[in-house]
């Protein structure tokens, strides 16, 4: 990227992945920690409160195309700031509420806010600055995922500081939200400049695709895709499926888990340890797959991260012995962790870079759906009395979709127009 600045990108980079951990650590890791003193100081049942976090997955899930589509219209600045708002006003809505309602609007736009400033701005950034993408992704979703470790411990010491208020613990998180926004804005700079960030990158990644051998080990695509082209390659849903079951699985089982343990027997303080284990994994995943994805192709990543997940959530389902509970918290923390990580790369890889804003936009609509799953495992347990069928029909769906991604092979376009088939009659002539 010899005109562009280097130091810039890292530095883009850095702020990015400092949004992704301060709006994960403030949304989903936070409020969890704070619900309970809310519940109580405003006189709430549980389970309407917790319809909090049903609202936050869903209206996250549901809302991925609109930064796409704000990008398109007014640029990645401009959605920045626009989400920057959006959560300040649902910040704001939790600090000042006066009654369920009110709350529940609150969590409604932070899941769009957080939509509009996390992993679809994010990783389209990136993919327009970095020629070699899997380590600034690793970076960018490490960082973001440490997020999930710090946000327990943040609430809790930010309500310690207002002597056990919840208020301006949400208040603090609207600031800075403003701060953290302001910053990426000003470092992401105009339109222009990444557009002609953009050229030099795909003039390189052009580059090094015409000079790598044809059984190059990480398979890269010669040519973009539309939307429609993509969407019509089973390939695509064999990735939409594994981002669907690594959310379905991951929350199902981090929500669900606390109270299944306690039902197992097992002691509070070792099951809070084995959850805080599967989120270090998750962190640990994310940036070994970084330092791996330009190195091993990232569907080898995925069908591992699949697999790892079943494994784990099988091993939950009756973990009740320590070997048990850490094969639990490595495989679904790995599992969890890689996946989105082997998605983002694999979509730039089977599908390019110029679409890739609305395609990976379709792949996070499914988050939406996924929000269901602690529901569908309360009313099992209803039902049947356990969490473990819960547990084990995650694992088999996800075990369905390890060997579809194991056996998958990356979408071909006609022959014609891939330019590592180029040089197959370059080499004819020279024989002759």
């Amino acid at each position: 990227m010899s005109t562009t600045i280097p130091w810039r990108s890292w530095l883009l980079l850095g702020a990015l992945s400092l949004l992704l951990f301060l709006i994960t650590a403030s949304t989903f890791s936070s409020l969890g920690v704070v619900l309970p003193a809310m519940i109580k100081e405003q006189g709430w049942g549980f389970g309407p409160a917790f319809l909090g976090f049903t609202f936050l997955g869903a209206f996250c899930g549901a809302s991925s195309k609109l930064p796409a589509m704000l990008i398109r219209k007014i640029g990645v600045r401009g959605t920045i700031i626009a989400g920057s708002a959006v959560m300040v006003a649902g910040f704001a809505c939790l600090a000042a509420s006066p009654g369920l309602t009110v709350y529940l609007v609150g969590t409604a736009l932070l899941g769009v806010g957080y939509q509009m400033m996390a992993l679809i701005p994010g990783t389209h950034v990136l993919s327009m600055l970095f020629k070699k993408r899997a380590l600034p992704f690793g970076i960018y979703f490490t960082i973001g995922s440490l997020g999930g470790v710090v946000g327990p411990w943040m609430a809790v010491e930010g309500m310690n500081l207002a002597h056990g208020g919840w208020r301006p613990y949400w208040w603090a998180q609207a600031v800075a939200s403003v701060v953290v926004g302001a910053l990426c804005a000003a470092l992401v700079g105009g339109q222009a400049w990444l557009e002609a960030a953009a050229v030099v990158t795909d003039k390189a990644v052009a580059e090094d695709i015409q000079a790598a051998p044809v059984n190059a080990k990480v398979y890269r695509t010669a040519t973009d895709w539309s939307v429609k082209e993509a969407i019509a390659t089973p390939q695509f849903y064999v990735i939409l499926a594994a981002y669907f079951a690594h959310l379905l699985g991951g929350v199902t089982a981090v929500s669900l888990a606390p109270t299944h343990f306690s039902e197992l027997g097992v002691v509070s303080a070792v099951a809070v340890a084995a959850i805080s284990l599967e989120s270090l994994m998750q962190v640990v995943a994310r940036m070994g797959g970084g330092l791996l994805g330009d190195r091993v192709d990232p569907r080898w990543l995925l069908a591992g991260a699949q697999g790892m997940m079943a494994v784990g959530l099988l091993a939950l389902a009756h973990a009740t012995t320590w070997p048990l509970m850490m094969l639990f918290a490595v495989g679904v923390g790995v599992g969890f962790g890689l996946t989105v990580l082997a998605v983002s790369i694999l979509l730039l890889n089977y599908y390019g870079r110029k679409n890739n804003l609305e395609i990976f936009s379709l792949v996070c609509l499914i988050g939406a759906v996924s929000a269901l799953g602690p529901v569908v495992g309360g009313v099992m347990r209803d039902r049947l009395g356990s969490f473990v069928p819960t547990f084990q029909v995650c694992a088999a769906i996800i075990g369905v979709i390890f060997i579809a991604a194991l056996f998958m092979r990356p979408p071909r376009k006609a022959i014609a127009q891939e330019l590592v088939a180029e040089p197959v009659p370059s080499m004819l002539q020279d024989a002759a």
